[in-house]
């Protein structure tokens, strides 16, 4: 209609967080978790928890969509990036997350979670040391319901939950990676406003991750992740967000978020 490049509009007229946020949201999903993930590795330094956030959290089929995204904006495949921007157990656990294998469609099966739930045990508190291929194999490819069944079932060999198991057996990329699979799978709305809330917490604003995940979250799962984040802080995200934001940003955000 105006014969000009909105996007190049925008950036010309805006600044700041409000143009990332803005700018964000003109992005297809998948090309937006293509291009925060291509952010979190470019560089010197990694942002190991936006990976983790994003590929933890995603179905198979927006994984897929992100991969072939990032093949097509960055000329690059987004496996080989995760490579060799990663190491060790970490890297192997984002490198079964990318491939997008999750059983998501497979009947819930009681006998196999009891099976699973004591692989896990005698991968972890059962031996000396950390079986971590055990944990990756059953972390990254048995579906959110099987694996609510399977945390269930551990705590008849083992006097911890699962989380307690991750903490005191693994650390650093490792452990909040398996962590973030656990939440994911027990309540993903609460992991996301738990994302949200110390992105907001204390001095200062992880302005990266909070529109990561209010621009992918939008029009997906916000209402849940609001109502999580009542239940969970006492208080509501749009006032968390009135409170550490100002301006266009702000009021972008509490749009966002219903304004109430």
């Amino acid at each position: 209609m105006y014969g000009k490049d909105l996007i190049k509009e925008l950036k010309s007229e805006l600044s700041g967080n409000f143009e990332k946020a803005v700018l964000c949201f003109l992005m297809p999903p998948a090309e937006h978790d293509a291009y925060q993930m291509h952010i979190a590795m470019e560089g010197l330094g990694t942002d190991e928890k936006a990976l983790i956030e994003i590929l933890c959290s995603r179905t198979n089929l927006e994984i897929k969509a992100a991969a072939d995204a990032y093949k097509k904006l960055y000329k690059n495949d987004l496996e080989k990036e995760l490579k060799s921007e990663t190491s060790g157990h970490f890297k192997r656990l984002l490198v079964s997350l990318v491939q997008g294998s999750r059983l998501e469609n497979e009947p819930i099966n009681q006998q196999k979670a009891k099976e699973d739930a004591n692989a896990l045990y005698m991968a972890g508190e059962a031996r000396w040391g950390t079986d971590e291929s055990r944990f990756n194999a059953i972390m990254a490819l048995r579906s959110n319901a099987q694996l609510r069944l399977t945390f269930e079932q551990y705590t008849h060999f083992s006097k911890r939950t699962i989380e307690k198991a991750i903490k005191s057996e693994m650390s650093g990329d490792l452990k909040d990676g398996m962590m973030a699979i656990v939440k994911c799978a027990k309540d993903k709305s609460a992991f996301f406003a738990e994302k949200l809330y110390y992105s907001m917490k204390g001095l200062g604003t992880d302005d990266t991750t909070l529109i990561r995940i209010m621009v992918s979250r939008s029009e997906v799962d916000m209402v849940q992740i609001k109502n999580s984040f009542k239940n969970m802080y006492g208080k509501t995200l749009a006032s968390f967000i009135n409170d550490d934001c100002s301006g266009d940003y702000k009021r972008l955000l509490v749009g966002i978020c219903g304004g109430h």
